[in-house]
């Protein structure tokens, strides 16, 4: 009776513990929303627009191809945001949050599915508290879904290897399938699965006997069947549109690919130098993604995700020597990793890129986490050494008792988090260069017609450059969502009408209405 009084305390531990990650996640993730980032830049006021547009008529797509294209799950969740709290700039944003705060849920289970509990919590507070997954969950920008659907599609896959049940493999096939609809980086994902499950495949070979491996690989193969219908069946509709649209599919990847480079092999070389680079050296330039050229981790974070990073190839290296296998787990971490960054060391602009790698955050900090926790087990290994068993940091810390280990840890968890709390809401949130990044100016043109008569002709004069959508520049997106017009209607209702510069030069406007350039 005590022991099964004792287990249930210790599972609501674990249980309140997870709460309290995700309280913090959820408070790095909402608070100011509706302040920060300022304003709103063109690519997520599109969406906006795109939105609200699926919305009236009720005609959602799968893909969007202006602006380059994007694929259309997070424009259709953001339409069911904006219908049940309006049209503002935070309920795009809200969508992007609350994937944030799913994938730091989503990390701790996998986490540890993989290793333990001790890493798992480590490794999703440290995510919750990242100025880098932050910063993307508070931008309404596709890329955020990549991990989400990652961490969750790995877990419940991790979960049908492990315990042979096909409903946890036909989950992640959910996940994989709708990872699809997220962001291109997610396009290369799979093949982190095809390496993994390879990887897998020879260790249970080599470990099991030859009735135990005919048993598990008969199960894993009905498990893989419902996992690749899954894939299918979610994923179909965009593979037809892709099908039918090949000019969509290669687009974007296209026009940002290294392999037009007059220089191919000199320029992939600098590419993995700064994209290796941008964790504990220079980051990402974009004041949209970071503040510029500072490192995505904070040193200390930096320093444990180099120490866990070191130890995933000391463990891939020992289980080959053990066991003649390579390690699944690091297998899957670190090919995650590496394939995660092929997008951006493959392309040729806006290096490091912080958003085309976005697919990495997971890895980075699971090792980051195991780290950390490998630094107070070797702390525990040292007392144990000097026989001090009775006050041994490792075994009371296991225990759940050393209140002064368990103290020191929140010390510098909360420490850590003081620091990223100030890295993006004082010296991010608050730099002119962040709202000159989002274009708080275009927000502030369009609070000023909206404020202007509606009897008056009102001319925006698009003067910024960007690809044309319905005939006007990109940048007017902003103005079109703030104002509400989006399509040629509602600028007539409100008589709020955009403008090309080759428009105004011809003249082809009504010269009684006031022009506001848009610069």
């Amino acid at each position: 009776m005590l022991n099964c009084a004792a287990a249930i305390s210790y599972g609501m531990k674990r249980w309140l513990l997870i709460l309290l990650i995700l309280v913090v996640a959820t408070f790095f993730r909402l608070y100011k929303i509706d302040l920060v980032p300022p304003g709103l830049y063109p690519d997520e006021a599109i969406n906006g627009n795109q939105a609200i547009e699926a919305l009236e008529t009720g005609h959602y797509k799968v893909f969007y191809p202006e602006n380059n294209g994007r694929e259309g799950l997070l424009i259709n969740l953001e339409a069911f945001s904006i219908a049940i709290f309006g049209k503002h700039a935070w309920a795009l944003r809200l969508v992007s949050a609350i994937a944030g705060i799913l994938t730091v849920l989503g990390l701790y289970f996998l986490t540890r599915q993989l290793f333990n509990w001790q890493i798992a919590a480590i490794s999703s507070f440290l995510l919750a508290i990242s100025f880098w997954h932050v910063n993307f969950s508070r931008i309404a920008f596709s890329g955020v879904l990549v991990p989400l659907f990652l961490v969750w599609g790995f877990y419940f896959f991790w979960r049908g290897l492990s315990l042979s049940h096909i409903r946890d493999f036909a989950i992640s096939g959910i996940f994989w399938g709708l990872g699809f609809y997220s962001y291109i980086p997610f396009r290369i994902m799979p093949v982190v699965l095809i390496i993994a499950l390879a990887t897998y495949w020879y260790a249970i070979k080599k470990d099991f006997g030859h009735e135990k491996y005919e048993h598990t690989r008969n199960q894993i193969i009905r498990g893989l069947a419902a996992f690749l219908v899954t894939i299918i069946l979610i994923s179909l509709p965009i593979g037809y549109y892709f099908y039918t649209h090949p000019q969509d599919f290669w687009g974007r990847p296209g026009q940002v690919s290294v392999f037009s480079s007059d220089n191919l092999l000199k320029d992939l070389a600098l590419n993995t130098v700064k994209t290796l680079g941008m964790f504990n050296f220079v980051g990402d330039f974009n004041w949209r993604h970071n503040i510029s050229g500072r490192p995505m981790l904070i040193w200390p974070v930096g320093a444990l995700f180099v120490i866990g990073f070191l130890r995933s190839w000391i463990k891939l290296f020992k289980t080959r020597r053990k066991h003649g296998h390579f390690s699944t787990v690091q297998t899957l971490l670190l090919s995650w990793f590496f394939i995660g960054l092929l997008p951006a060391i493959l392309s040729n602009e806006g290096l490091p890129h912080a958003l085309r790698t976005i697919a990495v955050i997971p890895p980075v900090f699971i090792f980051a986490g195991e780290g950390l926790w490998w630094i107070i087990d070797k702390i525990g290994d040292w007392y144990h050494e000097r026989d001090v068993h009775e006050f041994s940091f490792r075994h009371r810390w296991l225990k759940e008792s050393s209140v002064a280990a368990m103290l020191a840890l929140v010390v510098l968890l909360i420490a850590f988090a003081g620091v990223e709390y100030d890295k993006y809401f004082n010296q991010w949130a608050k730099n002119p260069n962040t709202a000159m990044a989002f274009n708080q100016n275009y927000v502030e043109i369009g609070k000023k017609l909206n404020s202007m008569p509606r009897e008056i002709k009102k001319y925006v004069l698009v003067n910024a450059g960007g690809v044309l959508v319905n005939g006007i520049p990109m940048p007017a997106q902003t103005v079109m969502f703030v104002t509400d017009t989006y399509t040629a209607e509602k600028q007539l209702a409100k008589r709020i009408f955009y403008l090309t510069e080759e428009q105004y030069n011809n003249g082809e406007y009504d010269k009684k209405g006031i022009v506001i350039p848009l610069e």
